[in-house]
């Protein structure tokens, strides 16, 4: 009887976002939970970087989706402003600066919408405008109730009737730029709304049209920015777990994961320092990749993982400015004139472009505490490609990538910073900033692999392209390894913080299931008013609907049995064939591999 009754323990690898909010949500289902962190802070990427009275975002900057972030404090019976989280709305959302001289302003204001709309496409592109917003809203509402509420585990999740009743309208195989042509005549309108692809670790030309659901949340939600960092939303899922009693131990880094006699299960962790600790369950919220390669025993399927498609990396600035610059506003966003070439640079050849888009953010301009009174903290992110090798005790390099032994970083780097300096004052009119800036702190691939293990030193994770996505993308729960689980930006549903706070929940709630325990934050049945018949939902067509969804799951199952079988992996080349592409069938040495 007392065994049915013991505590169960969990212990979480990594405090990011993911693993923060997974422990909260397991000590608030009754488990005892112990965080382990490599470095010194919480958050991982989504953390702050400071000097003298400077501060800076060292990841995100940018708050979408506010209703996940407020669905994870409600679960736990809380809410951001209850635990001192301060939002504030960004207007605009971004300034976008051209290389012909050009601004557009980005807007959650639909007047404002409209006229800068109206300024290149007419009267009828805002109309256009409009048919497109409601397509992304689609997009929107589609994946948050189908997608980042649901779990993956299996090809035959993608057989359920809700999930492929939308799939086509969810536009999966085309991308975001294909999508926005059929809305938008101008090239300068095309680049406006296809860029956000860039959050997702993806060219626009790549993209599924499933993403333009991240400007739709920009436009219709707003972005937002917490007061004193975007780390302040971590810091109060800290203060909510030390509430709850987990144990957050920082640098504390992790050798590898202690199984069963018989390998089959996790039964705790080994850190680097010796200490050995048991547990029920183990939650890795470190870098997918490199947990497989690196604290798993390396496996076929560990090192076929390394040949996936990832992420763009970075190299990112962070200034502090002696001045303020007014011409900048908290987001701004300079594309290059060569859209489509900087992009190929970036995520087909892993490479970094000749000229470079980029995104600049001012923190200090919407929250003056950001810096010291009169002066300005500035963070620039140019993306660029990974690096060519993994980082995993048995690498196997890329086909592309940035040579980490071969560059001469610091002329690259040097390159790169001049140039953007040089832009930045051509298309704003500003004074030069170089003399300006008093300090500056610098992230780079090695930098990003270095401090949070992340493979190739990819920033946000595994790709998005459609096969690396829901039943595709690297499962929840560890293969092979019974009571081993993940949770972050390279497992269901994906990468950003929001998309993260998402796979908590879906994690968390698989743990609990696995081990037949209650979900404290499960939705009560009949919850609500009573629904009239004025108000009741019917679906016109149904039998004839519901043949047509089981004849497009068979055959979905089809060609994802082929594609798991067949250890290609399948691109897109959306130039081929207008609409749906025309796929691109490459082996890069998972056969080998397996």
């Amino acid at each position: 009887m007392a065994s049915k009754t013991k505590q169960k323990t969990a212990i979480v690898v990594g405090a990011g976002v993911g693993g923060i909010a997974t422990a909260a949500r397991l000590a608030s289902a009754g488990f005892s939970v112990t965080v382990l962190e490599k470095n010194s802070f919480t958050g991982g990427r989504c953390s702050l970087l400071t000097h003298e009275g400077y501060r800076f975002d060292q990841g995100p900057s940018l708050l979408l989706l506010p209703g996940l972030f407020a669905e994870t404090f409600a679960d736990l019976n809380t809410s951001l402003s209850a635990e001192g989280v301060e939002l504030l709305k960004c207007d605009p959302n971004y300034n976008m600066w051209f290389g012909d001289g050009e601004k557009f302003e980005l807007s959650s204001d639909t007047a404002v919408m409209k006229r800068e709309i109206e300024r290149w496409e007419g009267k009828d592109g805002f109309e256009r405008y409009l048919a497109w917003l409601g397509e992304a809203h689609r997009h929107y509402e589609i994946s948050v109730r189908e997608v980042l509420h649901k779990n993956f585990t299996s090809i035959f999740n993608l057989l359920r009737p809700s999930f492929l009743r939308h799939l086509f309208a969810l536009h999966p195989f085309e991308s975001i730029y294909s999508r926005a042509s059929k809305y938008f005549y101008t090239e300068r309108l095309r680049r406006v709304f296809t860029f956000g692809s860039m959050y997702m670790g993806m060219s626009p030309f790549d993209a599924p049209g499933t993403y333009s659901l991240l400007q739709y949340t920009e436009l219709a939600e707003g972005i937002w920015y917490p007061v004193g960092g975007f780390h302040a939303v971590v810091a109060a899922l800290v203060r909510i777990c030390e509430r709850l009693g987990v144990d957050i131990r920082l640098n504390t880094p992790v050798s590898r994961i202690l199984k069963s006699p018989d390998g089959k299960a996790a039964t705790g962790v080994l850190t680097e320092d010796g200490e050995t600790l048991t547990a029920d369950v183990v939650i890795i919220n470190a870098d997918l990749v490199y947990a497989y390669n690196n604290l798993l025993e390396p496996t076929p399927y560990s090192r076929a993982l390394q040949t996936r498609q990832g992420s763009c990396s970075s190299i990112s600035f962070y200034w502090s400015l002696s001045r303020i610059v007014p011409e900048l506003s908290t987001h701004n966003i300079f594309l290059a004139d060569e859209y489509r070439e900087s992009f190929d640079a970036i995520f087909d050849r892993q490479s970094i472009p000749r000229e470079p888009s980029f995104y600049v953010n001012v923190p200090s301009r919407i929250d003056p505490s950001a810096a010291p009174e009169g002066k300005d903290s500035i963070v620039v992110l140019v993306p660029v490609g990974h690096l060519l090798n993994s980082s995993a005790s048995t690498p196997i390099s890329s086909a592309k990538g940035l040579p980490k032994e071969e560059l001469d970083w610091p002329a690259l780097i040097a390159s790169t910073r001049a140039s953007i300096l040089s832009v930045i004052q051509t298309r704003t009119h500003c004074d030069a900033l170089e003399p300006l800036i008093t300090h500056e702190m610098v992230n780079d691939p090695i930098t990003w692999e270095d401090t949070f293990n992340l493979d190739k030193g990819s920033i946000l994770g595994l790709s998005h392209s459609f096969f690396n996505v829901l039943a595709f993308r690297p499962s929840t729960r560890a293969r092979g390894c019974k009571g081993c689980y993940f949770v972050g930006a390279s497992t269901h549903p994906g990468t950003g913080v929001p998309i993260v706070l998402a796979g908590a929940k879906v994690t968390t709630e698989q743990i609990l299931r696995d081990l037949e325990m209650e979900i404290p934050w499960a939705e009560v049945k009949g919850k609500g008013k009573e629904v009239g018949e004025m108000d009741r939902v019917r679906r016109n067509g149904g039998l004839v609907s519901d043949l047509g969804i089981w004849m497009l799951a068979i055959v979905v199952l089809i060609a994802s049995v082929f594609y798991v079988n067949s250890g290609l992996v399948v691109t897109w080349d959306w130039d081929r064939k207008r609409g749906w592409g025309s796929g691109r069938f490459d082996s890069p040495g998972l056969a080998s591999a397996a």
